[in-house]
């Protein structure tokens, strides 16, 4: 008899520990629910995330007493990415961009990224003990010698074969597209633009473009075209290239590039925006800028020293210049320069293209993680609504990385990358940047203390 209470007691204390134990990893509870859909605000949610990724979203009252966070009045977004990276030193880099929200990057080459290095920034992104984004890449640069990138940033870190193609012929690209096929990359990088500043080279011509961009589809990749004006805009268009990673550098005129546009629409293009590029340029001529945005104590000095280097000033006056005959006056504010590129970027977005959210980051002024805080700022003060930015930011972004049914939006069955806010982002963008918690696979990851 005492051996069958021993039993029952036991049977008894293992139901009732195991009804105590906690269904859910995490509950996000009574929070404001912006989800990244370009849906409205939902108000009082409750988000339930298991194993990393959300189980449940509702209203309903809370039993569950552990690892639940009371978000009464604080405003809960997805993750978000920037799509248009360049980082020499990840170490310092990643933890930067989670402080800032970002909890995905796409690196679109760079001097360092040989298979190797992209291999190290995939491993650092795939966990959630340090403080790190998830990685999306392209291949190494396809350019020709003596081109950008090469040309514009020289460095010996460039290899041919290694950290970049030198496209000589067409005959060579048929294997170079086999070998980096072999490789877990988004697409191909292909730089068709004549550089960014004078000395201009000649563009990449449209045979090697086609040929890249025939040999990419056998082998079931995209391709991620670096352009930077409306001719190499339809140089693209011609080759049916289908993701530009720059906006910035084309000037449409609606009624004179009618022809272009309809083409453009008929495309079903990914566009990365860069707007940064243009604040970024004026920096130097800016300095409450850095003290505005508290730069020097997450980047250090060197950011005020950059300022006074006399190539950036000097790039920063012939851009305030070129802006100065662009919109015909002697008084151009942020504002102008934002809303010209916004007025545009607007009615494509208007007309279906998939305007994605990215900075260049790697300049010595796109600084990772507050630069896409910058970038939905211009947004917001070139016109945009706040919640279409989001979207832009958020699951334009997964759509272009082909990864929307995973990560981009805070819909059940997602993985429980998050940011939750203590301000509106609805009522000012820059509320973005109010961030209590940043989570990914639904844990809270390290920010920065200042």
């Amino acid at each position: 008899m005492a051996a069958k209470l021993l039993i029952l007691c036991t049977l008894f204390l293992l139901s009732c520990s195991i009804k105590e134990s906690p269904q859910y990893d995490l509950i996000i509870a009574n929070v404001n629910l912006i989800n990244g859909t370009g849906q409205a605000l939902q108000p009082n949610m409750n988000i339930y995330v298991k194993e990393g990724k959300i189980e449940r979203i509702d209203k309903e009252k809370i039993s569950q007493k552990e690892n639940v966070i009371d978000a009464t009045d604080k405003y809960l977004t997805p993750g978000l990415f920037d799509c248009h990276v360049h980082t020499t030193d990840y170490e310092n880099d990643f933890p930067k961009f989670i402080h800032f929200g970002v909890t995905s990057i796409f690196v679109t080459g760079g001097s360092l990224c040989t298979n190797e290095y992209y291999a190290t920034l995939r491993a650092r992104g795939e966990q959630d003990s340090i403080p790190a984004p998830r990685v999306f890449h392209t291949s190494q640069h396809f350019t020709m010698e003596g081109r950008h990138p090469v040309k514009t940033y020289k460095t010996p870190n460039w290899v041919d074969g290694q950290s970049v193609f030198f496209l000589k012929d067409t005959l060579q690209i048929e294997q170079l597209v086999k070998q980096v096929a072999t490789q877990p990359i988004q697409g191909i990088k292909l730089t068709i633009e004549d550089g960014p500043q004078p000395p201009w080279v000649e563009r990449m011509p449209q045979v090697f473009i086609q040929k890249v961009k025939r040999e990419a589809e056998k082998n079931g990749l995209e391709v991620f075209a670096h352009i930077s004006d409306n001719i190499e805009l339809e140089t693209a268009i011609n080759a049916n290239i289908k993701n530009l990673v720059h906006f910035t550098g084309v000037d449409l005129d609606f009624e004179r590039d009618s022809l272009l546009l309809s083409k453009v629409y008929q495309s079903n293009f990914d566009w990365v925006t860069t707007l940064m590029i243009d604040k970024t340029f004026l920096y130097p001529l800016h300095k409450e800028w850095i003290e505005e945005n508290n730069l020097v104590k997450i980047y250090g000095e060197k950011v005020l020293k950059a300022a006074d280097n006399p190539g950036y000033i000097f790039r920063a006056e012939d851009n305030l210049a070129f802006w100065k005959e662009y919109l015909k006056t002697d008084s151009v504010t942020l504002k102008d320069i934002a809303k010209c590129q916004v007025d545009d970027m607007k009615v494509l977005y208007e007309n279906g293209v998939n305007m994605v959210l990215g900075t260049d980051t790697g300049d010595a002024f796109a600084l990772p993680g507050i630069a896409l805080q910058e970038e939905m700022q211009l947004f917001e003060l070139g016109g945009m609504e706040p919640l279409d930015i989001i979207k832009m930011g958020t699951l334009n972004a997964a759509k272009m990385m082909k990864v929307e049914e995973k990560l981009g939006s805070i819909e059940v069955g997602k993985i429980a990358d998050m940011l939750l806010l203590n301000k509106n982002p609805l009522e000012s963008i820059e509320n973005m940047n109010t961030i209590q918690t940043v989570f990914k696979n639904g844990k809270s990851q390290k920010r920065i203390d200042l």
